[in-house]
């Protein structure tokens, strides 16, 4: 299996390349569109700014590249925002895969630290779906064909690190709730993506990355 990580702009992506040789798999750290298009599967994860982020794959159209991919894919932090429509954080268009607009967190509370940043449960009760929100009211209707959550259990921790989220929105696989519910997971066609870092999750994160994996 040709598993490729886009490189571009952005921090933490050798915790991934890590993590996923501690699982066997060599990947290809590559900011070339052609190898990016012939692997089999290609993660996109990272930390930092969406504008610099999102000048860095411009400028080499990676953008166009990542967007066109029909292989499944994996966003992973600041890659799951990318993946979006536009972000809040430097009033930045993104690559438009999900239909949602970052936003910043707002503390409400003196307890309210920003950015969120330690373990947090994750809500994948029915495994999978697609959530409808209304202030702190989430409901949610299964979908059969999202697996990359599967085998977590109900309520699992993962570990985050962020500034800025997804609302809850019909990609939603799963939320987790940090001053109001959010997006701790998404999937749309074969477009999969979290804002937690599996890599630094221990062995449900390991599950995590297995599952795309053997998507």
């Amino acid at each position: 299996m040709q598993v490729a990580i886009v490189k571009y702009n952005a921090g933490n992506i050798y915790s991934v390349v890590n993590a996923l040789r501690r699982m066997g798999i060599e990947p290809t750290l590559t900011d070339d569109a052609e190898l990016l298009k012939k692997a089999d599967k290609v993660l996109f994860p990272g930390q930092g700014h969406a504008g610099e982020a999102m000048d860095y794959l411009r400028a080499r159209r990676l953008d166009e590249v990542i967007r066109d991919l029909t292989q499944p894919v994996f966003g992973i932090c600041v890659g799951q925002q990318l993946l979006c429509k536009h972000s809040e954080e430097g009033d930045t268009d993104c690559i438009g895969i999900f239909d949602a607009e970052v936003k910043r967190f707002l503390p409400q509370r003196h307890e309210d630290k920003v950015p969120c940043m330690g373990w947090n449960e994750i809500d994948v009760t029915l495994g999978s779906g697609h959530f409808v929100t209304s202030g702190r009211d989430v409901t949610k209707c299964p979908d059969p064909n999202v697996t990359l959550l599967e085998g977590l259990g109900e309520h699992p921790y993962v570990y985050f690190v962020h500034s800025y989220y997804v609302p809850v929105c019909k990609e939603t696989i799963a939320t987790a709730d940090y001053i109001l519910p959010y997006s701790a997971s998404m999937h749309k066609d074969n477009f999969y993506a979290c804002q937690f870092h599996p890599e630094k999750s221990g062995k449900i994160g390991e599950r995590i990355l297995k599952n795309f994996l053997e998507l």
